[in-house]
């Protein structure tokens, strides 16, 4: 890294924080109903069918409209360190490999597709305790609808308990479906946008505005969503599983957890809460693009 892009790296990890912060915030609820979407029919007996809107006004029926938020302390936390780690490490990876002579140069897809997936894979691991605090905490809710006594009463109190009943280790529990979602999620997602983007552009479908950080985001959601559903499902079962008084856990591994979640479920399960998951994807990029490049601009650097 050069020292210009040293000076440069304080101000985009700061730009990054606060408009993954926007972002997370104003999507989260659709982001809870899609973990209680993916829990659905855990129980490893087929349960009645539901879908996402059924799913997110129980959530309010039940728990009041604060419920759809129950969960974001940890969420915010995650992507103070996973946001910025994954946008700054890609954009370094991708400038690294290209001599900014002309700005019509650009790698290719499928190398954006590996720098995207090896960014999110560094950053996912670096996060990953934040993430199973957030998924414990949103399956409390659904807990609590049930009747059943919540595990957690903060975000806090739910690091120290997992710390102290499975282990500091314990932390990274979920880790391998977790980075193996954050490599499809990026893959998609960083070399979908910046891709799209230069496309609408060159193609003068818009010029490098909200038109065109719009589109590139929408494309960007679908092609990350399409990937990493099946990841995303895998997973938010293996965080949420705590270890049984007996000392046993449901799933022995990601591929017992898939290999179970089709048999009983189908294969149609592994793209549980798809729309939710889009739903939510397409909202957070426009939000966060939007209010990235916007923010780059005013901080007078270029754009993405």
């Amino acid at each position: 890294m050069s020292m210009k892009d040293e000076r440069k790296a304080p101000k985009k990890i700061a730009l990054t924080s606060l408009s993954a912060m926007v972002a997370e915030t104003t999507t989260f609820p659709i982001d809870i109903t899609k973990t209680r979407l993916q829990l659905h029919g855990e129980s490893l007996s087929p349960g009645r069918p539901t879908s996402a809107v059924r799913v997110a006004a129980e959530i309010v029926w039940r728990e009041t409209p604060l419920g759809l938020y129950k969960g974001l302390s940890p969420a915010i936390i995650r992507h103070i360190f996973y946001t910025p780690i994954r946008i700054v490490c890609y954009e370094h990876l991708r400038n690294s490999f290209v001599v900014p002579v002309t700005t019509d140069q650009s790698l290719s897809l499928s190398s954006k597709a590996l720098v995207g997936g090896i960014s999110g894979v560094i950053a996912q691991v670096v996060a990953s305790p934040a993430d199973l605090v957030k998924v414990r905490m949103q399956a409390d809710g659904l807990m609590v609808s049930q009747g059943l006594q919540p595990r957690y009463s903060g975000s806090f109190d739910a690091l120290n308990k997992i710390i102290h009943k499975e282990g500091f280790v314990g932390l990274w529990k979920g880790v391998f479906p977790n980075v193996q979602r954050a490599f499809f999620v990026n893959m998609g997602e960083l070399a979908c946008y910046d891709h799209a983007k230069r496309l609408v552009i060159k193609n003068q479908i818009a010029d490098d505005n909200i038109c065109a950080h719009t589109l590139a985001s929408i494309m960007s959601g679908l092609a990350a969503t399409t990937l990493s559903c099946p990841a995303d499902v895998v997973k938010t079962r293996m965080m949420n599983q705590a270890v049984s008084d007996e000392g046993k856990f449901k799933y022995r591994n990601s591929y017992d957890c898939l290999v179970k979640t089709v048999r009983v479920e189908g294969f149609r399960a592994l793209w549980k809460g798809f729309f939710p998951t889009w739903a939510r994807l397409g909202p957070w990029q426009f939000v966060f693009w939007v209010s990235y490049e916007k923010l780059r601009k005013i901080a007078g650097l270029s754009s993405f």
